[in-house]
């Protein structure tokens, strides 16, 4: 989950334009930060815990942030072996430091091998399984660095995404990709290779993404990609259509704050052409008619964390509007599972970054029992959709807040239109659903309305209720994931140990944790079930518990009872996840911003997580 970059041009760059890189990566952990790079044929390296920031000031400080070079990596890190210091930072250097390696992976031998070269004379200063790599491309370097990696790589066992410069090359880098994403790319006179396209843009829009099992040459202006036994590989580049200022904060403070604030426009770009005057037409996948019509028996849905609740709010979808046999599960567990899938399941995969660890073994589980595997991804290019049969791109452009969600709610826009066409093919058209698909269609002007008039009014509720440790989040059926969501954009970024649970639940645990100082957020609906609700919130009250209610701005019998709520469109039970999203996402930001925490990094946490 750390991020990696590394550029090489033959007319010279700067320190900073390495800092400029790692910046676009910073999401992808930030416990600490190294660069290394060529400079007239030495291997110069600076290495600091905490954030870029941190480097970016010893730079500065040191006055080499202007320094030339013609080869040069950079790396930040999100710890796995060993503490958070300088010395496990990346980048690691062999005992001569004159090899210098970025990782991003988990080597799982690593031991072994360090026991090997520990006996050899190499000489480990850290405590990090990456730093056996330098040691092993020293201990297999002859003559020729590629050699020395390529040879090194089939003694590794685990996963890695690695850039290597030697001070020999300064014409080139070495990368290699198993199990961890890695991107390269070049202009006219500029090589470059990344953890994904981010820090490319600037400077190109073709890109190729390495597979599983290849190692690649990075020149100016140039690449050579190889697979392990050093066969030449002829692959074409893709084209990315992202505009490299969408991954910049464009005046705001936060890019979370800026992509809450962008949903309307991701729902329109979503839908745009895959929802026709309310007729679900979604092109990328008419080959799928046939086996939905004449093979499929089952959904399956695999996903992770905000993933896997857009996933369960399908299922209660497809679950009320057909007959349709529909299941989910969690990929870290459905990996390890016996799953009940076969050549008649139809597999959804749901991967905001495409390169999910725990997804893509869940793809390759289900590919194994011959299971039809369609992708719901972000990022073009990514793992997860090359190994899958079909795909579906979201079109919101890069998400670089910690904490999803733009591409939450798209998910959710383009399930309910993907699984309304494999409805529409089983049982014929609905009017019901055409209805939703209506209100659907509508959901960027409502998006606006939502964000207008709740972003003014939040800060009164947030200061009120910044200080709690706890809080609980309560809904029933398609409230509940809406509460889940919820749930989990607040313990992500405030740190709150939110918790949520389906409020037909609360008499069997859950109410005993409830007093004065651990408020509850009641997701109320209009419809059958707004009874049933009302009921769970007196039983909070009676408890003591302080209750903010998200419900119709007509409801005043919720509100007479509730210490505070928030209006929601009134609208079909169904699209309740989309309405509450943006108003429990608004929330948690001023919750987090309040606490003096910053909503784009998150402890701990990295937004694209590539390891088990």
């Amino acid at each position: 989950m750390c991020g990696i970059v590394g550029y090489v041009s033959d007319s010279g760059l700067e320190v900073e334009d390495l800092i400029w890189g790692l910046k676009k990566l910073e999401y992808r952990g930030y416990d600490s930060a190294g660069i290394a790079y060529n400079s007239d044929h030495s291997i110069k390296y600076l290495k600091k815990s905490g954030k870029i920031s941190e480097i970016e000031k010893a730079l500065v400080e040191q006055n080499i942030l202007k320094e030339s070079f013609y080869s040069g990596i950079a790396h930040t890190r999100w710890a796995t072996h060993g503490v958070v210091s300088e010395t496990n930072s990346h980048p690691h250097l062999d005992c001569k430091k004159e090899i210098a390696v970025i990782h991003n992976g988990i080597i799982e031998n690593f031991q072994e091998l360090r026991n090997y070269l520990e006996k050899r004379g190499h000489m480990f200063t850290s405590q990090t399984d990456s730093e056996v790599i330098a040691h092993l491309i020293e201990d297999n370097y002859k003559a020729d660095i590629f050699e020395a990696v390529l040879k090194s790589l089939k003694e590794l066992k685990g996963t890695y995404a690695i850039a290597v410069i030697h001070k020999d090359r300064p014409d080139e880098i070495v990368a290699a990709r198993k199990g961890s994403p890695l991107v390269i790319s070049h202009s006219k006179n500029m090589g470059m290779l990344a953890s994904d396209v981010t820090p490319l843009l600037k400077y190109s829009k073709e890109m190729n993404f390495l597979n599983d099992g290849e190692i690649a040459v990075i020149f100016p202006g140039n690449y050579k990609i190889y697979d392990l036994k050093g066969n030449l590989i002829d692959r074409k580049s893709i084209s990315i259509s992202w505009d490299e200022t969408l991954a910049e904060k464009s005046g705001y403070p936060h890019f979370m704050l800026k992509e809450i604030f962008e949903q309307p426009n991701s729902l329109k770009s979503v839908l745009v052409g895959r929802l026709v005057d309310s007729e679900p037409k979604v092109k990328e996948i008419e080959s799928l008619e046939d086996f939905v019509k004449n093979r499929m028996k089952k959904i399956y849905v695999v996903a992770c964390g905000t993933s896997y609740h857009a996933g369960l709010t399908t299922k209660y979808f497809t679950n009320k509007y057909s007959d349709i046999d529909f299941e989910i599960e969690v990929a870290s567990e459905f990996r390890y599972m016996n799953p009940p899938i076969d050549d008649k399941t139809l597999v959804l995969a749901i991967s905001q970054s495409g390169e999910t660890i725990d997804t893509l073994e869940g793809v390759r589980k289900s590919k194994e029992k011959e299971a039809y595997i369609l992708t719901i991804s972000n990022v073009v290019g990514s793992t997860i959709p090359r190994e899958s049969d079909a795909v579906l791109y979201l079109n919101t452009g890069p998400e670089i807040g910690v904490a999803a969600t733009k591409t939450y709610t798209a998910q959710i826009a383009l399930l309910y239109t993907l699984v309304s066409q494999i409805i529409y093919w089983k049982n014929g058209k609905s009017k019901e659903i055409e209805d939703i698909l209506k209100h659907l269609k509508d959901m960027p002007k409502v998006y606006d309305e939502i964000l207008n008039k709740t972003n003014g009014h939040m800060m009164d509720l947030v200061k009120k209720y910044k200080d709690f440790k706890d809080m609980m989040y309560i809904g029933r059926r398609f409230g509940y994931p809406a509460a889940l969501e919820g749930a989990l954009k607040l313990k992500e970024i405030s740190y709150i140990n939110a918790i949520a649970y389906q409020a037909g639940e609360l008499k069997h645990g859950p109410i005993a944790l409830l007093d004065e100082t651990f408020p509850v957020f009641a997701i109320v609906p209009s419809g059958n079930l707004r009874e049933k609700m009302i009921s769970n919130i007196m039983e909070v009250k009676a408890r003591g518990a302080k209750v903010i209610a998200l419900t119709p701005e007509n409801d005043k019998q919720t509100k007479n009872i509730c210490d505070d709520f928030i209006n929601i469109p009134d609208l079909p039970d169904c699209l309740i996840p989309l309405v509450v999203a943006p108003i429990t996402q608004l929330f948690a930001y001023y919750i987090a911003l309040e606490k003096n925490l910053d909503p784009d990094k998150p402890r701990n946490l990295a937004k694209s997580v590539t390891v088990e």
